[in-house]
């Protein structure tokens, strides 16, 4: 890892939980998101700053405002998933919480995460409920949820916060803000750098499943959210990471039963997104995407291979976590751009 040495001590020496906060150019988000998880109650926390190849001077302000963080200075851009690799690589805790640099979390977030991980019942990651921070009352997310066709998309998105305040399991952690034990992300291989942004959660939550491992829903836990602040939702760079990833997630991860009776439905949902980028300008975008992916195959396979010989869950203990009708439910809750879109943090 091509990174500088760690800045100055935590707070805590010995956390219980590290929060690992991937910047890059977000200067302008750190200081109010880094305020509020100076606030956490009743953890032993620290935070790991990823500077991801900025040039907006964050990390001397970092250094100079909040000397309590460590800091990991990366020389290039590595993306969500290596930035989020490299920080969980220095972490000290015990857990490991992710949190996205354009986020406020409330004083109990920590508290509460941890309080939802039941390892007896293998609920090993938890995800927030994730609010927009120019209306709280509205959801971004609470957790990532998955189509059998491949399609991702974000539970509750776009509703108020009154229809999601029981704790559920869910597919998967939102990777704007979640935790999990610092032994299971390490025995997962952590996130999928090839990724590099975009369904990178999504793709760790399924690998975790096919190992056993159950996600919860924890709306006590709440993180206020800029939305999309440095990815953008439709741009073409969020296109092309959306659209090409969620085929390595389907594909790497899709156990051979399943694969073969969800094919058609993943094809024809590929069709459905065509027209609708076409309709949006962004059809290049797309196409090229697509041939990313295929280009990546033999590679994709390699990972899958290693991935269904290591599982340790069968067919039927996956397939009830995965919704089946992708179309009738975006049509119903007319969240169709949602799933299409990447748009997903």
């Amino acid at each position: 890892m091509t990174a500088d040495a760690l800045h100055a001590d935590s707070t805590h020496p010995n956390p219980d939980i590290s929060v690992v906060i991937v910047s890059w150019n977000g200067r302008r988000f750190l200081e109010p998101c880094l305020r509020a998880l100076e606030r956490q109650e009743g953890v032993r926390a620290e935070v790991v700053l990823v500077d991801n190849g900025s040039t907006d001077g964050t990390a001397a302000f970092v250094r100079s405002v909040f000397p309590g963080v460590r800091i990991v200075r990366l020389e290039e851009n590595r993306g969500f998933a290596g930035g989020n690799n490299a920080g969980a690589r220095e972490a000290r805790g015990e857990y490991l919480a992710f949190l996205n640099n354009d986020t406020e979390a409330d004083p109990n977030w920590l508290a509460e995460l941890r309080g939802g991980i039941d390892l007896s019942s293998r609920f090993s990651l938890v995800t927030s409920r994730v609010v927009y921070i120019h209306d709280p009352g509205v959801i971004d997310s609470a957790g990532d949820g998955l189509f059998r066709a491949g399609a991702a998309f974000k539970w509750h998105h776009g509703e108020r916060v009154e229809t999601a305040e029981r704790s559920a399991e869910v597919f998967g952690v939102c990777g704007a803000a979640c935790l999990m034990p610092k032994a299971i992300f390490e025995e997962l291989d952590g996130f999928d750098s090839d990724f590099f942004a975009s369904h990178e959660d999504v793709d760790l939550s399924y690998r975790a499943r096919l190992r056993g491992y159950r996600c919860r829903y924890v709306p006590s836990a709440v993180v206020r959210h800029h939305g999309s602040a440095t990815l953008g939702t439709i741009s073409p760079f969020a296109v092309f990471h959306g659209q090409r990833n969620l085929e390595w997630v389907y594909f790497k991860n899709t156990p051979t039963s399943l694969l073969v009776r969800t094919l058609l439905s993943h094809v024809l949902y590929d069709v459905a997104a065509a027209m609708h980028f076409a309709r949006l300008g962004r059809l290049g975008s797309f196409v090229k995407a697509k041939g990313a992916a295929i280009a990546a195959l033999p590679r994709v396979m390699s990972k899958r291979g290693h991935i269904q010989k290591t599982r340790t869950t069968d067919v039927a203990d996956i397939e009830p976590h995965l919704e089946r009708s992708w179309l009738t439910t975006k049509i119903r809750e007319k969240k169709f751009d949602t799933t299409l879109a990447d748009g997903r943090r």
